[in-house]
């Protein structure tokens, strides 16, 4: 798997909350009740920006499915 400097493969808690455009603690409470998928490496919660595409897809209203 081949990732390029600026495509990275997990980003962290403030990366993950700014793209999604909420506070930090707003995210840790969805990280909490396991709402948003995240990755944990030892002390470390990431996020996979695929997960958070998919959560936003998951959570759009007035679309077809």
């Amino acid at each position: 798997m081949d990732v390029t400097p600026a495509e990275k493969m997990l980003i962290s808690m403030k990366e993950a909350a700014n793209t999604l455009g909420i506070s930090r603690r707003l995210l840790w409470s969805l990280t909490a009740s396991q709402e948003i998928p995240c990755v944990r490496i030892r002390s470390r919660v990431l996020f996979d920006p695929a997960d958070l595409r998919n959560w936003i897809e998951s959570h759009k209203r007035g679309t077809t499915r």
